[in-house]
């Protein structure tokens, strides 16, 4: 999963999903209601499966396939209740955190940070590839924070990854992702 906003390169998205990426997360804070809306239409228009972070309006105006809640955002709960037939993914940072979001209703936990990252702030301290193994088999995985082509690899097999920085602050994004896709799917 790549995440993207208004400021990457979209023209890049088809080129994207050739290499490997299957899913786009929609993350702009920055935007009101309506751009994100337009946002998330442009993403759909490629095919892949699209999640919405944050706003479950965004989500259901546009018709994405899912919504991405953080541990300030919309209980999963409400949004279950609201958007019974949505992909709902839920932020996790340990095992309590996972039982509660699958307690919910949350159909995967976006898991991190795995790595040290610069894309969002004030995260906790990286928990380490090690810490997906104590979490499997709650729900799906995203493990999500600081993944890179260099580091990929140390993700355990079955989970997915969200990313940010290790595709679009390359130099060529396509190839980072594509060395992404290698290591995750290896």
């Amino acid at each position: 999963m790549c995440l993207v906003s208004s400021r990457d390169d979209l023209a890049l998205l088809p080129s994207l999903i050739a290499a490997g990426v299957d899913a786009f997360q929609v993350r702009d804070k920055a935007l009101g209601g309506r751009d994100l809306v337009r946002l998330t239409q442009r993403l759909l228009d490629t095919g892949a499966t699209v999640i919405v972070n944050d706003r479950l309006d965004v989500a259901l105006a546009a018709q994405a396939d899912g919504v991405h809640l953080g541990a300030s955002d919309l209980l999963v709960t409400q949004a279950r209740r609201i958007a019974p037939d949505l992909l709902i993914g839920a932020t996790c940072r340990n095992r309590v955190d996972v039982e509660a979001a699958a307690h919910a209703g949350a159909d995967y936990a976006g898991f991190g940070p795995i790595f040290a990252t610069s894309s969002k702030e004030g995260l906790p301290d990286p928990v380490g590839p090690g810490a997906l193994e104590e979490v499997t088999g709650v729900l799906p995985l995203i493990a999500i924070g600081g993944i890179t082509a260099a580091n990929a690899s140390a993700i355990p097999r079955g989970a997915g990854v969200a990313v940010i920085g290790g595709i679009w602050s390359q130099p060529d994004p396509i190839a980072a992702a594509a060395g992404i896709a290698q290591a995750v799917r290896a």
